[in-house]
């Protein structure tokens, strides 16, 4: 991060739009998911030998860590989700808007939360609704908002490869 400050302009708050256009598309799909699929296994759609379409509600976080618990994880992800877009948001208006990579990585991660936290804050759960599985073996169902986190988390973690190789 450069120690000349930026302005908005200069930025990478500016990447912000691709958290937006994130967020809506993810929003958009779970609203078609809740008004046009039934609920649950009986309602899936079988898309591939090893994808459905399956609509389920996720009490816990990602691919459903801790979704068997009281209703206490849903204000402690809310509250995680909220302090990771603060900083990466903080982090954004230090970079450059060139430093694409993490621009892109940062911006991933804060769309994703910022589409599960609707969803907990307006339903109480998060919608999933994709059902990847092998066999038997089911992969935790998950939706675009997840899938956003694990594709910037993916990315910073390379960048921090990448950055240790260049030294």
């Amino acid at each position: 991060m450069s120690e000349k400050a930026l302005t908005l302009k200069q930025s990478g708050v500016r990447w912000l739009w691709l958290a937006f256009v994130v967020f809506v598309a993810d929003i958009g799909i779970k609203f078609v998911v809740m008004e046009k699929m039934g609920y649950g296994w009986a309602n899936r759609i079988e898309v591939l030998p090893f994808f459905n379409l399956l609509y389920v509600h996720n009490y816990g976080a990602a691919f459903s860590f801790l979704s068997d618990q009281e209703g206490w994880q849903r204000w402690l992800f809310t509250g995680i989700a909220f302090a990771v877009t603060g900083l990466l948001t903080y982090w954004m208006s230090k970079l450059s808007t060139k430093e694409k990579w993490n621009n892109i990585a940062y911006a991933m991660i804060i769309g994703g939360a910022v589409g599960n936290v609707f969803d907990r804050l307006v339903h109480g759960f998060v919608v999933d609704y994709l059902d990847f599985f092998w066999g038997n073996y089911h992969w935790p169902a998950f939706n675009l908002a997840d899938a956003a986190i694990c594709l910037g988390a993916a990315m910073i973690i390379l960048d921090g490869f990448r950055r240790k190789e260049s030294q």
